[in-house]
């Protein structure tokens, strides 16, 4: 097994504040903006990018957690959870601009069970879609709307996001299993 280095923690740092700013772009600022980030890596991204926003706009848009695992097609459902005990949203969702926050996307599953779940909150106006890494090679036809960084890597290897608040340390590597 072999690991390279794709972002130390000042690159990662930089792609996050890109994200911010062009969520901030689309929404035309923070008006009706809810930010949700995926469980695990994606709701600390999440607050990240909101911190940003807060400094760029003077306002940090209201932000929740959901765990997008009891909506997933791609894994057994014998140990589904309640489904509304899997968010953590503190406001409605309805005809609001949601953007769904992770750290990398790559089937497209992951994804597509986020906007199963927000269905199931309510009904926004919109639901923005943004990315740290998108490694590509989707299953489903599903994309993101903001990515900080696209990177090519072979199905053979795994883009790993490690984030400060759950590995001490920012950084993301590719490990390749040959």
């Amino acid at each position: 097994m072999t690991r390279r280095v794709l972002f130390e923690a000042d690159e990662v740092s930089r792609t996050i504040s890109r994200l911010a700013h062009e969520i901030v772009e689309k929404n035309g600022g923070t008006k009706d903006l809810t930010l949700l980030g995926i469980r695990t890596r994606g709701a600390h991204l999440v607050r990240r990018i909101a911190a940003k926003i807060e400094g760029i706009t003077g306002a940090a848009p209201p932000v929740g957690d959901i765990d997008v695992s009891a909506y997933r097609d791609d894994r057994s459902r014998s140990a589904e959870l309640s489904k509304k005990a899997a968010t953590e949203v503190p406001v409605s969702v309805d005809d609001k601009t949601v953007v769904v926050v992770d750290d990398v996307i790559y089937t497209g599953r992951t994804i597509r069970a986020a906007l199963d779940l927000i269905s199931h909150l309510g009904n926004p106006k919109r639901i923005l879609v943004a990315i740290l890494v998108d490694r590509g090679e989707r299953e489903l036809p599903i994309r993101a709307d903001i990515v900080g960084k696209n990177v090519q890597v072979a199905n053979s290897e795994r883009v790993n996001v490690r984030l400060r608040e759950s590995d001490g340390i920012d950084q993301i590597t590719v490990k390749s299993w040959r």
